[in-house]
C-alpha cells in the first residue's frame, strides 16, 4: 500500500472517531496531537514526491550519461 494512503486512511479513521463524540477529553486530546503527527508525516512525504519529480527527466528525455 503506498504510504500516502495509508496516512490518509489513519486520519480519516482518527476524523471518524472524534466526530463520534465518544471519545473522553483526554483520548480526543491525543487524538488531535496523533493527527498532527500523522499530518506532518504526509507532508513530508508529498514533499518528496513533488521534489522527485522536479529532478526526473521530462517525459521523452534521457538523462546523460
Amino acid at each position: 500500500m503506498d504510504p500516502l494512503d495509508d496516512l490518509i486512511d489513519r486520519l480519516e479513521r482518527a476524523a471518524e472517531q472524534l466526530r463520534s463524540g465518544e471519545l473522553s477529553a483526554d483520548a480526543a486530546a491525543t487524538l488531535v496531537e496523533d493527527c498532527a503527527a500523522l499530518a506532518t508525516q504526509a507532508s513530508a512525504e508529498l514533499e518528496s514526491r513533488a521534489r522527485s519529480e522536479l529532478h526526473a527527466p521530462a517525459p521523452g528525455q534521457d538523462s546523460l550519461l
